[in-house]
């Protein structure tokens, strides 16, 4: 169903993000980083996908790559004013060392 409402609305965000979600519920690394890649794309502030992207890529051991990913989250972050996001993603980002 999410992946006909993104075929049909594919500037949505929330569509998009919750597609990405999906995707990592099904355990399918390649299409949720498909879809992220897309979101951050197209909707560069949507800042929920940096921290649930970051956090794929260091599940599946692309440590540089999340840290990229984290760091742009954080700075997004703090640009928006999002105190807790920027909070969690900081957070997530020391834990990579």
């Amino acid at each position: 169903m999410l992946e006909e409402f993104v075929a049909q609305h594919p500037t949505d965000a929330f569509g998009r993000y919750g597609l990405a979600m999906e995707c990592l519920k099904e355990n399918d690394a390649a299409a949720a980083e498909e879809n992220f890649k897309q979101l951050l794309s197209a909707t560069p502030e949507y800042i929920p996908a940096y921290f649930q992207y970051g956090r794929m890529l260091a599940t599946i051991s692309r440590t540089e790559e999340a840290r990229r990913v984290l760091a742009e989250g954080v700075a997004r972050a703090s640009k928006s004013g999002d105190a807790h996001a920027l909070s969690e993603m900081q957070a997530a980002l020391d834990d990579l060392g």
